[in-house]
């Protein structure tokens, strides 16, 4: 069975370094499959990049154009204000359908790496059963190195990853422009 890793964490740089990872990959021309939940965004580098990473690198996002969260807010983050939506029942849909192409890509394709970013908070969130997602990661194929990113995930998580790296915010300016290329 391959390796997984957890990346969890309140600061930035969990799906940063799961790319990493991924480019890494590609430079040694072994294939990368990252699966974005909750995420929509096309503007952002690691979609904006595919086509030059072709055919080693492959992204697929199952996400509504809304921010998610635990309750409806609005918040400021980096100059801008967002406004947050409450998971909803078809934001539940979208992670087990992204949770069944994640199966069937790495029973099909057996990729080198295989990122399901977001998948902890996914769970943690009850978008998906946790359980459904440890009998993903009961059938990793022995080539296929999975990486899980989330701010949180459910202990079952952390008890079947094999290395577990946690980010920590140590310091951020009360107010910051999103830099092209470095938060997106």
């Amino acid at each position: 069975m391959g390796y997984v890793y957890l990346y969890v964490g309140t600061g930035g740089g969990k799906t940063a370094n799961a790319l990493g990872l991924a480019l890494r990959s590609v430079g040694h021309n072994k294939n990368v499959v990252i699966i974005q939940f909750f995420k929509w965004k096309k503007g952002i580098g690691e979609v904006l990049i595919r086509d030059k990473l072709a055919p080693y690198y492959e992204i697929y996002q199952f996400g509504r154009e809304v921010w998610l969260g635990e309750k409806e807010q609005t918040v400021k983050f980096g100059g801008e204000t967002f406004m947050v939506e409450s998971v909803k029942s078809h934001d539940r849909k979208l992670a087990k359908e992204a949770l069944d192409f994640a199966a069937k890509i790495m029973g099909e394709k057996k990729p080198h790496l295989l990122v399901l970013d977001e998948v902890g908070l996914a769970a943690q969130w009850k978008m998906l059963e946790t359980r459904d997602v440890m009998k993903l990661l009961e059938n990793v194929p022995e080539e296929t190195t999975v990486v899980m990113t989330g701010r949180v995930a459910p202990k079952e998580l952390f008890e079947r990853a094999d290395f577990i790296n946690e980010v920590k915010q140590v310091k951020m300016p009360k107010t910051f422009k999103l830099t092209e290329g470095i938060q997106y």
